[in-house]
């Protein structure tokens, strides 16, 4: 069901740690109405209810059967996310999903081509790219601030999320690991500063075979690492750019995010792509320090890809977080993946068109619809 007008109806599934983090946004939208949390545990769900004011609560089918909701988010371990979407899409909602999309190009596929036979949309994470820090930088961008576009620098670093993440498995199996947990902010913020990825190449390694969860009720426990847990590579951009980038849960301490775009004129270093502001740094060539840029634009956090997703779907436009960039920026780490296993480059297949910086006007607290 899609209504032609006032605030749109909101589902989500999956309770756990990162739902709070959309409600804390999406109960504050005047554009968005939650109406309902589902989960494989109605008790998570109750007690997320309760905790948001959400009317409705329990068991997945309690958001599928709503049939005042429209969108429905997909807040489930990367494992389930095809199998969650297709029923979403299946019940005739349109998807908005955390990422990655899902977990293999034959799903994205099948899932973008479920979505297009039924009229229905996809969105996906990140939607951190659509707030002030990176839409200010990519402004700077397309300003011609760096020059001509040349090379980028992306990398994230850490000591691994098993320390303060009570359910930390999920993020080293298959669909984990830092290339697909970390990887989407940065290479989605690539792919909107320099277009769709044509190869890659990597090297991999994991430092670890089992890690221990440091808090929680599980504190204490060990688990199977089944991923790499750090991935080193090289893109080629379409336009004929390049980047570096490392993804790591192996430093000894947390480093500082890196995101830097140069060119024929100069640096800019990027905000930290995990967060929805911050400012963003210049220096152009023979400069010896750094200009700070203040971030301009939309404030807010996660379920801003959801709103502008809503927005466009009230507007019959498209929007701006697609399931084909979703599924490009999964084609990219996949196929960094498969470079840390051969020799050489791998070509990417998929490629998309970059969408339009969001407006600085855009406002997800007043109300539009």
């Amino acid at each position: 069901m899609t209504r032609s007008s006032g605030p749109v109806g909101v589902g989500i599934i999956g309770a756990g740690v990162i739902a709070a983090q959309y409600l804390d946004q999406l109960t504050t939208y005047p554009d968005i109405e939650v109406r309902a949390i589902g989960d494989l545990r109605p008790e998570a769900a109750a007690a997320r209810a309760a905790e948001y004011d959400v009317p409705r609560h329990g068991p997945v089918d309690v958001v599928l059967e709503d049939p005042e909701i429209e969108i429905v988010v997909n807040l489930t371990i990367p494992a389930a996310h095809f199998a969650v979407s297709l029923s979403i899409l299946d019940a005739g909602k349109h998807v908005w999903t955390e990422k990655p999309l899902v977990t293999t190009r034959d799903d994205a596929s099948a899932l973008l081509s479920a979505a297009e036979e039924r009229g229905l949309r996809v969105g996906g994470a990140p939607d951190t790219v659509l707030g002030a820090g990176v839409q200010t930088a990519l402004r700077a961008l397309h300003d011609g601030e760096i020059g001509e576009p040349r090379s980028a620098l992306a990398q994230f670093r850490s000591r691994g999320p098993e320390s303060w993440h009570p359910q930390p498995d999920f993020l080293f199996q298959v669909g984990g690991g830092p290339l697909y947990d970390m990887g989407p902010y940065y290479l989605t913020s690539l792919v909107l500063a320099y277009g769709p990825v044509v190869s890659v190449s990597a090297v991999g390694s994991q430092s670890l075979s089992r890690r221990t969860i440091g808090s929680g009720p599980r504190a204490g426990e060990s688990f199977e690492v089944e991923v790499p847990t750090r991935v080193q590579g090289l893109l080629r951009f379409a336009g004929g750019t390049g980047a570096a980038v490392e993804f790591s849960f192996d430093a000894a301490i947390d480093q500082p995010h890196v995101l830097e775009l140069s060119g024929a004129a100069g640096t800019l270093a990027l905000p930290d792509p995990n967060q929805f502001a911050g400012e963003t740094s210049h220096a152009a060539s023979g400069d010896e320090d750094w200009t700070e840029r203040e971030p301009v634009g939309a404030v807010g956090g996660r379920g801003l890809g959801t709103l502008e997703m809503a927005r466009a779907l009230r507007a019959d436009r498209p929007h701006r977080l697609s399931g084909d960039l979703a599924a490009h920026v999964l084609d990219i780490m996949i196929s960094l993946d498969e470079a840390t296993r051969t020799d050489g480059s791998i070509a990417v297949a998929s490629s998309v068109t970059v969408p339009d910086l969001l407006p600085e006007d855009f406002d997800p607290f007043a109300p539009t619809l």
